[in-house]
């Protein structure tokens, strides 16, 4: 296995039995873990075990059901007619050199080390990432936060194999993007953004990144864009025991190996249409590898670039699905009450609007609350920072309502 270390978001269904609802001393559902694993060995190790291992996959199961039963399988590489005036059905292959070459300047390794106080390197992880803007003298990097998220160096390797220290702008775990900045007085190609709104299922796709680790020109996969938006349920911790949250994304059957994290997805012109973000990987399923819709990214970079973070509104409870548990018949829930979040501990704007564990939240404003996700995504959504929310809840059997302030989410 080897020693370069980039893992995807786990969309593993959770294994765990249903347990039975216990009301007192349980942890809270809503702590975040570390996506990635790092490797404590010494960068020169890293570097040789690059060239002799691919890393072993994350291996996914139980998502088939998302994507409409059993019907999940492989796309087809053949290249499709491309539908624009300057580009022939039988140029296809000088089409995506062209593309390759457009965008192959602006593709850079990213490597993120971690030290100790005495300057020891405790560990490294690598991905990759593209060059899109500039800032005075300063060029800016947007990659996976997966890549960058144990790290306190960070590097930077172009095309041509120069290095190039690099820091962290900012990064947002949920969205699964970052952003970094380095020395841009010698780059002369940035990256081009395209739509990837107006995206159709079998348009080109085209992988650009450094898989398998560092030492590496960027390699070039293609396929097609399989589905332009697929939402997919994805667990943020490293075991992927739970869901967290839930990515719209684009499919795409061109391969996506670990090292391309944060490496962009490019359409027939050399336009970014993505980022490189997860795949599946399991025995049977072929051709699954996601990336995040350029569109979406847009507002999250900008956010990174202005506020070092993305500003999400807070709530104050930690949760789970009511329907999660076994037991709950102490929660004296009206027979019709089936689904829901159980609140765990409260803090904040909760607290202070009268909230407490073992309420049982059905309904935020006029819209129906069944899990953590479903809360989390009105929320950070439909909701800012200042909103005032009302909250219907039971309590002891009883329908309430509530109504709270929404405060700044802490880093944390």
């Amino acid at each position: 296995m080897s020693l370069f270390d980039d893992d995807f978001y786990s969309t593993k269904r959770s294994s765990r039995r249903e347990p039975v609802w216990r009301p007192k001393g349980t942890e809270s559902f809503t702590n975040f873990t570390s996506l990635s694993k790092w490797t404590g060995r010494k960068r020169y190790v890293a570097l040789v075990a690059g060239f002799i291992g691919a890393i072993g996959m994350l291996a996914v199961v139980g998502l088939v059901h998302a994507f409409g039963g059993s019907g999940a399988s492989s796309a087809s590489l053949a290249i499709p007619v491309v539908a624009k005036a300057d580009v022939h059905p039988m140029n296809s292959n000088d089409a995506i050199v062209a593309a390759t070459d457009k965008i192959k300047p602006a593709v850079v390794s990213v490597i993120s080390s971690k030290k100790d106080e005495a300057g020891a390197e405790t560990g490294i992880g690598i991905g990759s990432g593209v060059m899109f803007a500039r800032s005075g003298d300063k060029v800016r990097i947007v990659t996976n936060s997966h890549v960058v998220e144990n790290g306190n160096q960070f590097e930077i390797v172009n095309f041509q194999g120069e290095h190039k220290k690099a820091t962290l702008v900012g990064r947002d775990r949920i969205t699964d993007l970052a952003v970094l900045e380095t020395d841009g007085k010698d780059v002369k190609v940035l990256a081009e953004f395209g739509n990837s709104d107006t995206l159709r299922a079998g348009e080109m796709a085209i992988a650009v990144g450094n898989p398998l680790g560092l030492g590496f020109s960027p390699t070039v996969t293609q396929g097609i864009v399989s589905s332009p938006k697929r939402t997919i349920p994805v667990a943020l911790s490293r075991e992927g025991t739970d869901y967290d949250w839930e990515m719209d994304v684009i499919q795409t059957d061109a391969a996506i190996n670990q090292g391309n994290s944060g490496g962009p997805l490019v359409n027939i012109e050399g336009k970014v249409i993505g980022i490189n973000s997860m795949k599946i990987a399991d025995t049977g399923v072929e051709g699954l590898g996601f990336a995040i819709p350029i569109n979406s990214v847009d507002p999250i970079i900008a956010s990174l670039i202005k506020d070092h973070k993305v500003k999400r509104p807070l709530i104050g409870v930690s949760t789970q699905e009511l329907q999660a548990f076994k037991g709950t018949d102490v929660l004296k829930l009206p027979a019709d009450v089936k689904t829901g979040v159980i609140v765990f501990d409260v803090s904040g704007p909760a607290k202070e609007a009268g909230l407490k564990p073992q309420d049982v939240i059905v309904q935020l404003d006029d819209r129906k609350i069944d899990s953590t996700i479903s809360l989390r995504k009105y929320l950070y959504n439909e909701k800012k920072i200042g909103d005032k929310i009302n909250v219907v809840y039971y309590r002891g059997g009883k329908k309430q309502t509530t109504t709270l302030t929404l405060i700044e989410a802490s880093d944390k």
